[in-house]
C-alpha cells in the first residue's frame, strides 16, 4: 500500500472515531426564573428578535442544525456557545448584580450598533438571524424604555 493511501485511510480512521465524542448539547427546557424576559418586561417584537438572532449562543436554548453532529463542527459549536454564554447568558440575567445588568444592557446596544452581534459567521449561515434597521430600532427602543424605569 502507497504511503499516499495510508495517510487517506489514517485521516478517515480518525475522523471516524471522533464521531464518537460529541459534545455536550446546551438544551434546557425549564424556564429560568432569572431568563430576561421574567426580570424585563420584553416586548414579543422584541422577544422574538432575540431568540432568533442571539438565543442559540447566549441561553440554554440552543437550536442546533444538522452539521452540529459532525466532528470537529459540533465541538467548534459547542465552544462558541460557551464563550457567547460566559459573557451573556439570557437564562441567568436576573443573576447577575444591577451594576452588571445595565453594564450587559449597554454592551448589548453596542454590539448591535457596531455589527459585532450577531456574529457575522453566524448570519452567513443563519440568514434569518440578521438584524434589520427596524429590529435594531425596536431592540434600541426596549433598551432605552428598560434603562430609564429599572436601572437608574
Amino acid at each position: 500500500m502507497s504511503i499516499r493511501k495510508k495517510v487517506l485511510l489514517s485521516v478517515l480512521a480518525v475522523l471516524l472515531l471522533i464521531q464518537f465524542f460529541q459534545p455536550k448539547r446546551n438544551v434546557n427546557t425549564k424556564a429560568s426564573k432569572s431568563d430576561i424576559n421574567n426580570v424585563y418586561q420584553v416586548p414579543d417584537k422584541v422577544k422574538a428578535v432575540l431568540q432568533r438572532s442571539c438565543y442559540d449562543c447566549h441561553s440554554n436554548s440552543t437550536n442546533y442544525p444538522w452539521y452540529s453532529s459532525i466532528q470537529p463542527f459540533g465541538w467548534v459549536m459547542a465552544s462558541h456557545i460557551r464563550k457567547g454564554k460566559s459573557e451573556l447568558d439570557f437564562n441567568r440575567f436576573g443573576e447577575y448584580s444591577p451594576r452588571r445588568q445595565k453594564s450587559k444592557l449597554k454592551s448589548i446596544r453596542e454590539s448591535i450598533k457596531d455589527n459585532s452581534m450577531p456574529l457575522p459567521s453566524y448570519t452567513l449561515i443563519h440568514q434569518s438571524a440578521k438584524l434589520s434597521n427596524e429590529q435594531k430600532n425596536s431592540i434600541y427602543k426596549w433598551l432605552d424604555n428598560v434603562q430609564s424605569t429599572s436601572l437608574q
